[in-house]
């Protein structure tokens, strides 16, 4: 069956200027991507290259490039002779992440336990606990979020092998929009908060099986918000892929 097009929202993104010294398909496609993320480009919503070029002040080749890697984050879906639209939120695609991120976020504790941290992981870790106290007690979701991805990173470089962040951060792309969802509810902000200052503790005493058993409790933690988040934002997640 086939799904009539929401009005476009693109023209409503507020986009910052682009930096000449960064590539600029990253910068489009990290702009949707968090547009996506945030539903301010919900599910359904049609992406014109021609309009997001227009928006960006950038010409149709890094738009392009950004399409191909939302596709590929499962963000966005093309068909042909009709465009590119916001993908639904997937339950199959989000449940596959969470088994293939648990999967690599376990063994990279594990892995921080039997190297020992170096000093300024240490630090970087500490002070993401402390920001990330302070987003929380504040109520900023958005940077909650931020320090959240920047602490499970800053775990995945501590391994030593210089694709565990990349592997991580692609991996996990299709749990993020149902993170985003969550973190909305500040109770689920401080569960979070606890739970990363429990994995840290255990890799401080590079007690690997504790800190494995936190990860995986923690990782797991967002699927338990699925069902509430499926039923407040139904318009969002798909029942099946979405058709042409």
């Amino acid at each position: 069956m086939s799904e009539s097009p929401r009005p476009e929202p693109v023209a409503a993104l507020r986009v910052p200027p682009l930096d000449p010294g960064r590539p600029v398909a990253d910068q489009i496609h990290a702009g949707l991507k968090s547009a996506i993320l945030r539903a301010d480009l919900p599910s359904g919503c049609l992406l014109s290259e021609t309009e997001v070029g227009l928006r960006f002040g950038a010409s149709r080749t890094p738009v392009r490039d950004a399409f191909t890697r939302l596709r590929e984050d499962g963000l966005i879906v093309t068909w042909p002779s009709r465009g590119s639209y916001v993908a639904r939120i997937s339950e199959p695609a989000i449940r596959q992440a969470q088994f293939l991120r648990e999967a690599l976020e376990t063994a990279f504790v594990a892995r921080a336990c039997e190297m020992g941290l170096a000093p300024e992981t240490r630090a970087a870790l500490d002070a993401s606990l402390a920001a990330q106290d302070e987003a929380a007690r504040d109520g900023d979701t958005a940077r909650f979020q931020s320090l959240d991805d920047a602490f499970h990173a800053e775990i995945a470089r501590a391994t030593g092998f210089d694709r565990a962040e990349t592997l991580l951060i692609r991996e996990k792309s299709a749990l993020d929009r149902l993170r985003v969802l969550a973190l909305s509810d500040r109770a689920h902000i401080g569960l979070l908060l606890d739970q990363h200052r429990k994995i840290h503790a255990a890799i401080l005493a590079r007690d690997a099986a504790t800190a494995q058993d936190a990860m995986r409790t923690h990782l797991r933690a967002v699927l338990d918000t699925l069902d509430d988040l499926k039923t407040r934002h139904a318009d969002l997640f798909e029942g099946a892929a979405l058709s042409n």
